[in-house]
């Protein structure tokens, strides 16, 4: 009689095979919020000078928490393209490895659930492999 919880076990262990092949496809990939800024240059002949003026931009930069810090790093206009997929990548990558971890607890109570073989099935008597606790005290060593 099948076992539904060996068939669950062997559907969970060909997702996270199929999930870890996907996390070994990652390309290159970066954390961060990629912010677009405008600024005033203070010169009160700027076109950035009125008041509906937008300012000097786009600039760009990349921040993201290192340490409980923010880390700020300026992204030149010709990389901005190549900059959100590699957010895009590290997204997806975060989102796969949150799925290996769901994927595996949920196997290891699959497992748990539907061990290979009940304890009587799988040691006959005589064959443990396991030493046995002394029944006795051990004997002194004083004279």
């Amino acid at each position: 009689m099948p076992n539904p919880a060996h068939e669950e076990a062997a559907v969970l262990e060909k997702r996270r095979a199929a999930i870890k092949h996907q996390i070994d496809q990652a390309s290159d990939m970066r954390p961060g919020s990629l912010v677009e800024r405008y600024r005033r240059c203070g010169k009160p002949g700027c076109h950035c000078a009125g008041k509906s003026a937008s300012g000097h931009g786009p600039s760009w930069s990349l921040t993201r928490a290192v340490g409980g810090k923010t880390v700020t790093h300026i992204i030149p206009p010709h990389a901005v393209d190549v900059t959100r997929r590699q957010i895009a990548e590290y997204q997806r990558f975060r989102g796969l490895v949150r799925e290996l971890v769901d994927t595996s607890e949920r196997l290891c109570e699959a497992k748990i659930e539907a061990p290979e073989a009940t304890s009587h099935e799988a040691a006959p008597k005589g064959a443990s492999q396991r030493r046995s606790k002394p029944r006795s005290s051990p004997r002194s060593t004083r004279w």
